[in-house]
């Protein structure tokens, strides 16, 4: 690979069935990280992380990590790389490029010197806009006396941006904290000034991983949230998702809580075709949300519509730890997912380990996540006859009397849900031929799942 030394910026290029068509190694003898890479108008590649190295492909650096940015053409050539930050550390999380052929990028910054100024006190949320070849044309430092961490930025339909941060502060440019560390939301007029701000959150600590702006103009952010109070009104556990949607001043439209008792990291967004939202992360939970946990921590990635409410989720990996940090939608309409995977079963078998945690790549077709695995995953359900025509019996094996049956297509679709008594009959005869996937859950919230085929 042309390793070369400590951790390294790794790209690969693969077609449209995954088959590798080139992949080249980028940094120094230090440590190099990439947190963002998008394709550019010219058919290269934008790459935003930091890097401690000032040797190999990484020149000037100004002390500790600089934020470190890689502009490469369509066969992975550098063409211009950028250390950015002072003497203290400084990485870069999030960037894109803008409508006029530049760059902006957002992270954290400790320098108050260098390239990075007006430091407000320990971590900066730090946001630089640099011209089309990388060259600094201002950058800005939002926060208070605490710690502040820019993880998600994006160009709006104004032509401003809007600055997704982890805030630990109540002071400064950020006001009105909830608990110790909220999502804090700085809307920026084109040079970077602050327009409105806003924190969101509770009680305990909330941390933002993405923002896409819809048509109408309002926000939908999403985090994950230790919280149980404040703007969050549902909390199942540990960590969960949070999507928020935000009017255009700031102030939340609705809210929704995904997730199980266990931690679970959002980590992308995507709009759907539908008016709905495709979300991605890592789910280490089996209960509330989440149906079919390999075990261990699998890639999760959920369909919620319009309003935030559960359309379909589906879990990916085997029995030891996965974790999903990318996703993207594909030319026919499907989904890539990124990240890495330690197991070798599972949604894994037959897939060769190279050794600790593997880069792992996921194709899904379009919209063909359902709202469980295959039966069995938590419990068995009985459903029988099976195949069937006209009516079935619906049998959990509890010894509790009435269950609330949900029956979703294959592609996630709600086609009823009814309270019955276990063991009751239900009339199946509407429905089209095909598969379906059936679940029951007590009045204790334990769900039971199965396959149906109507004849």
């Amino acid at each position: 690979f042309g390793h070369r030394g400590g951790w390294d910026v790794w790209v690969l290029k693969t077609d449209q069935s995954g088959t590798i068509q080139w992949k080249k190694v980028y940094g120094g003898t230090g440590n190099d990280v990439v947190e963002h890479i998008q394709q550019t108008t010219d058919g290269g590649y934008f790459i935003v992380g930091y890097s401690e190295s000032n040797n190999f492909d990484v020149s000037g650096n100004h002390g500790d990590f600089d934020g470190w940015v890689l502009k490469l053409d369509s066969s992975g050539n550098i063409e211009w790389q950028n250390s950015i930050g002072g003497s203290g550390w400084d990485e870069f999380w999030a960037g894109q490029q803008t409508t006029d052929g530049g760059y902006i990028v957002a992270g954290r910054s400790a320098s108050n010197d260098g390239d990075a100024t007006l430091n407000h006190g320990q971590l900066d949320s730090w946001v630089v806009k640099l011209s089309s070849e990388g060259e600094i044309e201002w950058q800005k430092s939002f926060g208070g006396s605490k710690d502040d961490i820019g993880y998600a930025l994006i160009q709006t339909k104004d032509g401003g941006y809007l600055l997704a941060s982890e805030t630990a502060s109540n002071d400064g440019d950020v006001s009105g904290l909830h608990g110790n560390t909220d999502i804090w939301l700085a809307k920026l007029l084109v040079n970077g000034e602050i327009e409105w701000q806003k924190a969101l959150g509770g009680n305990s600590g909330d941390t933002p991983s993405d923002i896409v702006q819809n048509e109408d103009g309002t926000f939908i952010v999403l985090g994950f949230v230790g919280s149980s109070t404040g703007d969050i009104s549902v909390y199942y556990g540990w960590l969960d998702f949070w999507l928020v949607k935000v009017d255009q001043t700031g102030e939340i439209v609705w809210e929704k809580t995904l997730g199980g008792s266990g931690p679970d990291w959002a980590r992308k967004v995507l709009p759907s075709n539908d008016g709905g939202y495709i979300v991605a992360g890592t789910t280490h939970s089996e209960d509330f949300d989440v149906v079919g946990n390999d075990g261990g921590e699998d890639f999760w990635i959920v369909k919620v519509n319009s309003v935030g409410e559960l359309v379909w989720q589906k879990t990916l990996g085997g029995t030891k730890q996965e974790a999903a940090f990318g996703l993207s939608s594909s030319f026919d309409g499907g989904f890539i997912l990124t990240g890495y995977a330690y197991s070798t079963n599972g949604d894994l078998t037959g897939l060769p380990n190279q050794g600790n945690e593997d880069l792992w790549v996921i194709k899904l077709a379009p919209e063909t996540s359902s709202i469980s695995k295959e039966p069995g995953k938590l419990n068995s359900l009985e459903i029988f006859p099976n195949p069937a025509s006209t009516e079935i019996v619906v049998k959990a094996p509890t010894q509790e009397q009435n269950v609330t049956v949900v029956i979703h297509d294959l592609s996630g679709n709600l086609l009823l849900q009814r309270s019955i008594t276990n063991g009751n009959n239900l009339n199946i005869e509407h429905f089209p031929a095909g598969f379906y996937l059936i679940e029951a859950e007590t009045e204790q919230g334990v769900k039971y799942i199965g396959k149906l085929e109507k004849i």
